[in-house]
């Protein structure tokens, strides 16, 4: 059984901030990769997110995992795939800030809920958004590639927040800098595409 404790209220929040990223691109990746972690011994979890080390847990998220990392590779089907999964993902990802930040104040966790749950959705808004701009394209290969880019950044990200939170934390919030210009880009586009035909 895995001993509770009590980790420094920072690492607490970089841990978080870096799984929420991952959760709001592949969920069940995360879920699996956290699970295997705490049963290798290679990371003890909040007590609040002990259950994941249970077998059970960690098999239906592989199960889930090797459903999702064959749909998403298929066009089309992945927009659906992804467009359903908005209602998985960011609940699950704020459940899983909850659950890392029980050390924490009432008012606190619950800040850590809503934030976490926010970073999941713009990592998954941001996927999704991808998804439609290359789904069109004629060629299979670049919505695999994508796909298979998304999967290891959302492992890799799981794993390196658990060896390094803060730098994983900072990653998550270049990545998060990124998404914010290229939607304001996207939006002032849109805007200028509306006025144009406003004015044809």
């Amino acid at each position: 059984m895995l001993h509770a404790f009590r980790l420094p209220a920072n690492e607490i929040a970089a841990l978080f901030v870096a799984i929420s990223f991952a959760a709001g691109l592949n969920v069940y990746a995360t879920v699996a990769t956290l699970g295997l972690l705490s049963r290798a011994q290679i990371l003890t979890l909040p007590p609040g997110l002990h259950a994941l080390g249970d077998w059970w847990i960690i098999g239906v998220s592989i199960a889930l995992f090797a459903i999702e990392f064959v749909v998403d590779k298929i066009p089309v089907v992945d927009l659906i795939w992804n467009a359903l999964h908005t209602f998985v993902r960011v609940p699950v990802a704020a459940l899983l800030a909850y659950g890392a930040t029980l050390q924490l104040s009432p008012l606190e966790q619950i800040l850590a809920t809503v934030i976490g749950g926010t970073i999941a959705l713009a990592a998954h808004g941001s996927k999704t958004a991808l998804r439609a701009v290359v789904t069109p394209s004629p060629e299979p290969v670049s919505n695999t590639v994508l796909s298979l880019g998304e999967d290891g950044l959302a492992i890799g990200l799981t794993w390196f927040a658990t060896v390094h939170p803060y730098s994983a934390a900072v990653v998550v919030v270049l990545f998060l800098a990124v998404i914010a210009v290229l939607t304001r880009k996207v939006i002032a586009a849109l805007r200028g595409t509306f006025r144009a035909l406003g004015n044809a």
